[in-house]
Parts: structure tokens; sequence; C-alpha cells
């Protein structure tokens, strides 16, 4: 028990709370010293079928202003053994349908391929506004679910400045091949311009957007990863016609000759998914400004000489 003040009394006595009725009483004169006070502790209560499960929750999944509802509609759940608790009423709710099933569905696919990719909420809002847009449109119909999904998030890791590939999206992708998904991105990018009556912001591709990530995949030394960022930077200078993936894998192909822990051209590729073929071209065109756009505080201790010529 507490303490406080009893005016009666005129000194400090233990007071009982009355949660029921919000009071707080004095125990020596009985004085309600505070009335109708908020409890502001947990009040969780089980709504269980079965008394043994102490299920805490006691509140719905939160508002969705995506969906017409925004997500506060009733779905009657099934029994404690998986039947139906009342057939009346499941038939009922059955013969109404539910108009955002199918949004519902793509989703809580959307959530689960943001969460494979360790993608941020704001991408994941990104990529449902951009579905929902399309859904009213009544345009996914007969269309590859997976494809427009994986096609949203692309999109929407692009708007946001967290770009990803289409290979790293379509790896965790299981219905949908690559073209499927560029195809969707097309057909996206197609039906929103002509719901705005213009072009849709897609946001620039930098090589710099990508190498945290890769140089990470590959287990970088924090000077490496510097050294990339700004051989990234002062490559920028120069008319390299390559896409910014490829200079990235070029660059850190590059960096990673002149470091003692030397890493293979395979593991590369892989860690960036850019074909060995691509790097080495990339590389090709990169190798003549390696003295301008190499950092001076890299290569001091190190022989530019190591870099391998690049075959013809």
């Amino acid at each position: 028990m507490s303490e406080l003040y009893c005016t009666d009394g005129r000194k400090n006595t233990e007071v009982v709370n009355d949660h029921a009725a919000g009071d707080t009483v004095c125990t020596e004169c009985g004085l309600v010293l505070e009335a109708r006070s908020i409890d502001e502790t947990s009040e969780w209560r089980t709504f269980a079928d079965e008394s043994g499960d102490h299920d805490p929750n006691r509140v719905g999944g939160p508002v969705n202003p995506l969906l017409g509802d925004a997500a506060l509609s009733t779905v009657i759940s099934r029994g404690a053994n998986g039947s139906n608790a009342d057939p009346t009423l499941t038939r009922l709710q059955n013969r109404g349908g539910d108009p955002d099933r199918a949004i519902v569905l793509a989703f809580k696919t959307i959530s689960m391929m943001a969460d494979r990719l360790s993608l941020v909420t704001t991408i994941k809002d990104r990529a449902s506004e951009i579905y929902k847009r399309l859904e009213d449109q009544k345009c996914t119909r007969g269309r590859n679910l997976e494809a427009l999904v994986a096609a949203c998030i692309y999109i929407a890791c692009r708007q946001e400045g967290k770009p990803r590939t289409v290979k790293e999206i379509c790896s965790i992708v299981a219905g949908a091949t690559k073209k499927e998904i560029v195809r969707a991105n097309g057909f996206i990018v197609k039906q929103l311009k002509v719901e705005m009556g213009e072009s849709m912001e897609m946001g620039t591709i930098h090589s710099g957007d990508y190498l945290r990530r890769f140089c990470s995949n590959l287990g970088m030394s924090n000077e490496e990863v510097k050294a990339v960022q700004e051989t990234v930077q002062k490559a920028g200078d120069f008319d390299i016609r390559r896409s910014p993936i490829s200079i990235a894998a070029a660059i850190i192909f590059m960096i990673t000759q002149l470091s003692e822990s030397k890493k293979p051209l395979r593991d590369i590729s892989v860690a960036t998914t850019v074909a060995e073929g691509t790097i080495k071209n990339a590389y090709r065109d990169l190798y003549p400004h390696a003295a301008k756009i190499i950092p001076e505080w890299y290569t001091k201790e190190r022989d530019l000489n190591k870099l391998s010529s690049p075959k013809a």
C-alpha cells in the first residue's frame, strides 16, 4: 500500500486503491482522497475459448487506411476445435464475401518479401500504396500476383532512395521469373503514368547506393569501404557508360586487388549479382583512370601495378 496526505487526519496515512470505482481511500478514517482516478496499468483480458489459453490479446490488428473499411471489419472465427462455432453466422459471412480479400493477400505477400529483403517499414508501406493504386484501377486481375508485388517493391525501393537490383528481388520470389518482374515493372509504370497524367518519379540510381550492402556481403574492412566510396565519387567525373551497379562492382574488384585480402572475381559477382563478364567490361573502362579515381591516401602504401591489366 502507498501513502497519501489525509486532510481529515492531517497526516500521511496508508491508502487503498479501489480499481473498480477508481477511488483512493484512507485506511484510518475511510475518506475518499481521490475519486475516478485513471488506471494506467495494462488491462489484459483473455478472450480465448479455452480457459487454459492465456492469450493476452485484447484488440485487433492495426488500422490500415489502404483498405476499404480501414481493417476494422468483423470476422467470425472458428471454434476451439477448428469447427465453425455457429454455421448460420459463418454462412452469412461467406455469402457477403470479402471485397478486400485479394488486396489483403497482396499486402501480406509484400510484407513477407520485404522482411526477407530486410527492408524498412517506409518501403513496405510505399509498395503497398503502389499496389493499392493498381487495384483501384481494376487492372490486376489475371496477372501474376508475385510478379506485380515484386515490381511494386522494386519501385518503392528506388523511390525511397534504397534501390535493390532486380536479381536481388528475384532471388526471394518463387512464383515469378526475372523477365516477368521486369515486364510487371513496365506495366506498373505505364498504368500509373495514365493515372497521374505524367511520368512516375522512379528515383535516380547511383553507384554509391549499392556499396554499403555489397561491401558488407564481402566482409570488407572499414578502410576498404571508405576507399571504394571515394573512388565511386571520383569516377562520376568521367564518362563511364556503364550501369551504376556494374561500376560499383568493378570498383570493388579494383580496390580489393590492392588490399591484402584479395577477393576472387567470382565472389564479387555473387555478392553484387553482376555477371563476371559485365564486371570485366566495366573494369576495362575504369582501368585507364585508376590513378585519378583511387584516393591518394589509399595508394600511398600500395602499388598500383598490382592492378591486373584488363584483356582487350
